[in-house]
Order: structure tokens, then sequence, then C-alpha cells
């Protein structure tokens, strides 16, 4: 005999608490799964569009939590936020964006309409990191927009374009903003010793901080990309400022991701720093 999903308690219209026979405990959340749902009633796979499981024990009750307070109309339209993301990325999601992304967005309808304004310092790294994600975010927004009437502050979409891109690899927003604010060290250092201002729109600074996040990838990868011995020795007789500057960034790279860096990082970079300075 199949086992069934059976209610044990409906949360709202659209949440509900339920007994699965593989993951025990469970919430569901599904446009219309918990309407008109009482204990022991059977929970049909296909009732909604798409149904979550939240089998985490811990995001279950944050997101018990949550719907204490978020207003169910909003939950309501939250929920098709995620499906809408979900369809438009073409993958499946990790669970725990329904807990941040819910949270996240919640607090921030509630800071647009008190007109409460947060700058996002790493908007142009988030667009031009993760454009489909960003591109996802903005649709996102604009159906906040046109469905609750709150205008969102430019760097918002960011935020939500990270909360996505989360969803999506399972990286924790604090290791991404820690990436990010290594990237915009790094730009720092680059900016002061070759004596440039890039242009944080242009395609050299989009190209830049393209080369440092394949860089910083590859470390957390473990990824080498192989000794070039000779050209080494080509590239620090011939651009010694750039070559000796990449290795600045290597060792900063180090001491931020407390892990080795390899060496041959620091060709790539010396590459990338001279066509810089010619571009610049």
């Amino acid at each position: 005999m199949e086992e069934k999903i059976i209610v044990k308690k409906a949360l709202n219209n659209n949440v509900l608490i339920a007994s699965h026979p593989l993951y025990k405990e469970v919430i569901l959340i599904g446009k219309g799964i918990g309407f008109g749902k009482k204990k022991g009633d059977v929970v049909p796979e296909d009732q909604a569009e798409k149904t979550f499981l939240l089998k985490d024990e811990q995001e279950q009750e944050q997101y018990r939590q949550l719907i204490s307070y978020v207003d169910q109309d909003l939950l309501e339209i939250l929920n098709d936020v995620m499906v809408l993301i979900e369809k438009r990325m073409g993958e499946t999601l990790y669970e725990h964006i329904h807990v941040a992304l819910t949270d996240h967005l919640s607090f921030a309808i509630n800071r647009a309409n008190q007109n409460v304004q947060f700058s996002n310092p790493f908007l142009f790294e988030i667009e031009s990191l993760y454009p489909k994600e960003f591109q996802v975010a903005q649709e996102v927004v604009q159906v906040l927009q046109e469905k609750i009437g709150v205008a969102f502050p430019p760097g918002e979409v960011g935020f939500i374009a990270l909360h996505i891109h989360s969803a999506v690899t399972d990286k924790s927003l604090r290791d991404m903003n820690r990436h990010h604010q290594l990237i915009a060290k790094l730009v720092e250092i680059i900016e002061e010793n070759l004596g440039i201002q890039l242009d944080r729109q242009g395609i050299n600074y989009n190209r830049l901080i393209q080369h440092l996040h394949r860089a910083i990838e590859r470390v957390y990868e473990g990824e080498t990309l192989g000794q070039e011995t000779n050209l080494a020795k080509v590239l620090k007789s011939t651009y010694p400022i750039c070559y000796n500057l990449a290795w600045k960034l290597i060792k900063v790279m180090q001491q931020q991701l407390h892990t080795r860096v390899d060496e041959s990082e620091v060709l790539y970079l010396t590459i990338h720093l001279q066509r810089l300075t010619q571009s610049s």
C-alpha cells in the first residue's frame, strides 16, 4: 500500500504542516494547498502548481515564526514569486530561500513603505557576476510593484539577486558578501598601485571583476592552472610593475581566504593587469 502525505495542521490557505512518508513532519507550501484542509486529510501530490517541502526542522520553525507576522495575502504573492524564480532560473531552488527571501522581502517592503533607504555597495559587481539572477530579480521587483504598489530603491534588485544565486548554488549570503568585499579590496589596490580610476559601469571594470571572481572560485574549488615557468620569467622581466602587483593581490587573497592560492594565478593576473594599463 502506497504511503500518503497526511495533513497535521493547515496554517493558512497556502501553507500546511503534514506527515510525510519519507521526511516525517514537513511544511508544504503551494497556492491553495491548505484551503479547506483539516487534520487527517490526504494531500494529493499534484495539489498545487508547485509544492515546496521544508524538510529541515530549523527552517520549519523559522518559517512558522515568519508566517505568524507576514500578511497572508503577501505570503501568497511571495510564494508566487518563488515559483516565478524557479521557472525563470530553470533550476530547482534550495529550500532555504523560502525562509531567507520571504523574511528579506517582508522587511524590505516595510522599509520601502517607511521610505527607509538601504544602499547596496556591490550593485555593479552583482549585476556583472550574476546577470541572469539580476535580470530575474528585476522581474521580481516589477511584480511586487504591480501587485502591492511598493517602490523599492535600486539597490534592492542586487540583494534579491544574491538570494536567488544562493538558492540556486546553495552558497551562503555570508560567503558571497565576503567574496564581494575581497573583490572590492583587490580593485582598490589595483587602482591605487596603477594610478587609475575604473568606470564601475565600463567594460574594463566588468572584465576585471569577472577575472577576480573566477580566480577566487578556483581557490575555493582547489583548481590549478598548471605551471608555466618560462612564461613567468618573461612576464617578470617585461611587465615588472604588473607582475609585482599581481603577487601583492595573491598575498591579499591568501590572507583573506586563509588558504594557499596557486602561483600560476600570478601569470594570468599579470597579463590582465597589463591589458588594463594599456586600455586605461
